[in-house]
């Protein structure tokens, strides 16, 4: 009899099928019993609740020891979802003040995976927080009628002062991208995280560690005591105390001194790098950021067309103005392009070359060095970055402009400062390869004179504006600006707490610093002789132009010799640098070194805070 070849081959496929499916079961079985624990928490819910113990979130105070951030009681809900049996969802809902469609899109955030990745039926899942003490207290009055529901005890952070918002940050429910980035795997769905400032930027400082207390049930679900007498207990530890180096009665000065204007105040211990005020103007009230309504108005926030969430201390970047001319000085100066006295530049209203003129104000004219910083002489510097562009000894302009921002970067523009806060821009400082792009390769002194005046492709943020004249304060060093003073039982990063030399002499500073001194004595920043004569101050003005009104800008520190603060003031469309910048940084130097304004210069501040720049409604 022949054989059936169609046959045997079905018998290997019925076979092999049969196999496949064996197979897949039991990989099945290996998951569920081996690889998950899904079993497990569910042995373990019917007979334990692990009840998560939430520290204390670290407090927030400045130099002086004044409180600026602490902690409030306030409570979350929770729910096992494998608990919650026969709900009453309406009298949930009156309870908690919810609509049954708020109800409906809690559960289904909850169950997504995708915004909940930690979900599970067997563990305790955030359903509302927040909650205040009345809140709280008419539900805890109903909880016996929702099994599987309960009461957690958080802390949320108050504010002393309306102030400093753009610094101190705030906290805020974790999101997906958070809980993601998190290699620790410290968070879960429900947890606060730093959003903004030193809150994000000193998160695992604040946040203390999450300790957890262990419960026995019976079998009816009902707590019966701590397991093992709480033995296996784990106490939470509460976060460690930051203070700042913020001075928050100079940053309550600074925020009244912009209010109604754009733009901001940034101050320096020079000798430490300390951030003494962080001011962004508009501002908002950081009491907004906490509790329940943190989302809408935040959102509100979002939406201003001034910005008021963005911190243009460090991420606002502007043209330095005439507050640069300092830096190219000094660039001059370390290259031997010009000495304190020689070589003295022609001023006939401004520098002319051929058919190009950049404009300057009347006053004396040839100027050497220290004159010219005293009067900001535009063609004093046009001239000074033309030499240099010129010099034979570099071979070309590439090679030219290759030096000088090397020079420009070690006095801390062009890249990052490195300060304690998220959100730094770099700023702008162009090399050679953006000109030979830009112009194809054929380009010198003259086509980039805009940049000797701080104009041009020169971007800048206030942050190292000050910097900078913390740098010349110095005379040739500063260390990274930093807004934290001291962390308890820790130490601050090494950055914070050793110098950065810049590729200049020291013994050029002395020259710039007298240029400096020269201005408040007699230049352009005259007024700061008139308003605080005794302070020995030293500063420029800078006038950046825009589209719009001018910028005011100005650059200073006091006193001259072991100075205590350097400032930097930009107000957009102020004017002239001596309009706004000049008097708004004499206050903040009596403030700081005082402790009070006198009687006429309180009258200037309310004078200032009183004026109002007229921006429109367009985004800015």
């Amino acid at each position: 009899m022949a054989k059936d070849y169609r046959l045997e081959k079905r018998k290997f496929v019925i076979g092999g099928i049969a196999l496949t499916i064996v197979l897949i079961y039991l990989i099945r079985l290996f998951v569920l019993q081996i690889t998950t624990d899904d079993y497990k928490k569910n042995a373990d819910s019917n007979a334990f609740l692990n009840k998560i113990q939430y520290p204390s979130r670290g407090a927030i105070y400045d130099r002086n020891g004044k409180l600026l951030v602490f902690n409030q009681p306030a409570y979350d809900i929770t729910l096992v979802p494998k608990e919650v049996e026969n709900l009453d969802t309406l009298d949930l809902c009156e309870s908690l003040g919810i609509t049954r469609a708020q109800f409906l899109k809690i559960m289904s955030d909850m169950r997504d995976r995708r915004r909940n990745p930690g979900y599970s039926r067997y563990t305790n899942q955030l359903f509302m927080s927040q909650l205040s003490a009345e809140e709280c207290g008419v539900f805890q009055e109903k909880l016996f009628k929702f099994p599987g529901f309960y009461i957690q005890r958080r802390t949320i952070r108050q504010y002393s002062y309306n102030a400093a918002a753009h610094a101190l940050g705030d906290i805020g429910e974790v999101s997906v991208k958070d809980m993601e980035a998190d290699e620790e795997g410290y968070y879960i769905r429900g947890d606060y995280v730093g959003k903004l400032g030193v809150e994000r930027s000193y998160e695992k400082y604040l946040r203390g560690e999450k300790g957890v207390e262990i419960l026995l049930r019976d079998a009816h679900g009902r707590i019966q005591g701590r397991y093992m007498d709480g033995e296996y207990d784990r106490p939470s530890i509460p976060g460690k105390n930051l203070t700042l180096s913020l001075d928050i009665d100079l940053q309550i000065l600074g925020e009244r001194l912009l209010k109604n204007k754009i733009g901001s105040i940034v101050a320096i211990e020079p000798e430490t790098g300390e951030i003494l005020c962080l001011v962004s103007s508009p501002n908002y009230d950081p009491h907004l950021m906490i509790g329940r309504q943190r989302g809408k108005n935040h959102l509100m926030l979002q939406r201003d067309k001034q910005k008021p969430l963005l911190n243009r201390a460090l991420m606002g970047v502007y043209p330095p103005g005439s507050t640069f001319k300092t830096a190219q000085g000094l660039t001059f100066l370390q290259e031997g392009i010009i000495t304190e006295q020689s070589p003295s530049f022609p001023c006939s209203r401004g520098f002319h070359y051929g058919r190009l003129t950049v404009g300057c104000h009347a006053h004396g004219s040839p100027l050497p060095l220290i004159p010219a910083i005293a009067t900001s002489c535009n063609s004093y510097f046009c001239w000074g970055l033309f030499r240099m562009f010129g010099d034979r000894k570099y071979g070309s302009p590439q090679n030219a402009i290759t030096v000088w921002k090397d020079h420009m970067v070690s006095q801390g523009f062009g890249y990052k400062l490195g300060v304690d806060l998220p959100g730094e821009k770099r700023g702008l400082i162009p090399n050679a390869q953006f000109y030979d792009k830009a112009y194809r390769g054929h380009w010198n002194g003259l086509t980039v004179i805009s940049i000797s005046i701080g104009q041009g492709e020169i971007l800048s943020t206030p942050l190292q504006i000050a910097n900078l004249g913390a740098t010349i304060a110095n005379r040739g060093h500063f260390t990274t600006p930093h807004i934290v003073k001291e962390i308890q039982d820790a130490q601050l990063d090494s950055i914070y707490r050793h110098p950065r030399n810049t590729t200049i002499e020291r013994r050029h500073y002395e020259s710039v610093v007298e240029g400096m001194r020269a201005a408040a004595t007699g230049g352009t920043c005259r007024m700061l002789s008139v308003m605080v004569p005794e302070l020995e101050a030293c500063g420029k003005t800078g006038t950046a132009q825009n589209r719009g009104h001018d910028h005011s800008v100005f650059m200073g520190f006091a006193p001259m010799n072991q100075p205590k603060i350097a400032i930097a003031v930009y107000v957009e469309n102020g004017g002239w640098g001596a309009t706004y910048g000049v008097p708004i940084g004499a206050l903040m130097m009596e403030q700081y070194m005082k402790g009070k304004l006198s009687p006429e210069n309180e009258f200037r501040a309310e004078e200032i805070s009183n004026r109002i720049i007229l921006y429109g409604n367009e985004e800015r």
